[in-house]
């Protein structure tokens, strides 16, 4: 197994008033491709810190962070965009669709900001919006869906940049235990496909889900350990 992901001693500080918050404190880990993940932790834990890191949204204060070989730690704002827009894709707990936009438009949004083509946009997301179950909804906007259907449109509209990493933050946090399901599975047919995802989440029905749980405590990684769930044991 390739490595895709690798946080070398990573810290992170934040100021407040006169004083630093040490969110992060010394992670180190790896994440291979094709890896289904979960992070965990109490709220305080750093997990949410991390999430930024992975996603490039922020940069440590020391230590490494390398996706898919390259050192992100120093990239200025521009640069960090620039590999979010290619390499990562995002699911929200709260969906952030936008709500004047279609099913279509907002699975294209990744697309347009990397200057693909019009006709080639609107192909390969209508493949995304069937993938999803919502090839008959391409044309509603967010507010006539449900919120399970607006979750598929946010993991759809994640795929659209053929992503190296899948970053979701509570992903099943706003929905029902059936929905949840239906979400989850759909994680599931992403992993089978190869796809490495990274979840964060307090459910422990949804870290089970994973192979892998990361618990954070106080910004340190306090254990890593495999569920036994492998991509062979879905079919």
């Amino acid at each position: 197994m390739n490595e895709l992901v690798r946080l070398d001693r990573v810290h992170k500080y934040y100021r407040m008033g006169h004083s630093s918050v040490h969110a992060l404190d010394g992670v180190s880990f790896t994440i291979g491709e094709g890896e289904y993940v979960a992070i965990m932790g109490a709220s305080g834990s750093g997990k949410s810190t991390l999430l930024n890191l992975l996603g490039c949204l922020d940069r440590p204060s020391e230590g490494a962070y390398l996706i898919g070989g390259q050192d992100v730690s120093g990239l200025n704002d521009s640069q960090l965009s620039d590999i979010r827009g290619r390499h990562i894709g995002f699911v929200f707990q709260s969906f952030n669709l936008i709500g004047q936009l279609t099913v279509l438009a907002n699975i294209e949004i990744p697309l347009f900001y990397q200057g693909v083509p019009r006709s080639q946009r609107h192909a390969h997301s209508q493949e995304l919006a069937e993938l999803v179950g919502l090839g008959d909804r391409v044309t509603h906007r967010p507010t006539e869906l449900s919120g399970g259907q607006q979750q598929r449109v946010a993991l759809a509209r994640a795929m659209a940049n053929d992503p190296l990493l899948i970053l979701a933050d509570e992903p099943t946090g706003n929905l029902d235990s059936h929905t949840t399901g239906e979400i989850l599975a759909l994680f599931d047919t992403l992993w089978a496909r190869g796809r490495t995802i990274i979840t964060v989440t307090h459910e422990d029905h949804v870290a089970e889900r994973t192979e892998r749980i990361i618990h954070l405590v106080d910004g340190q990684i306090d254990s890593d350990v495999r569920t036994g769930r492998t991509v062979e044991s879905l079919t």
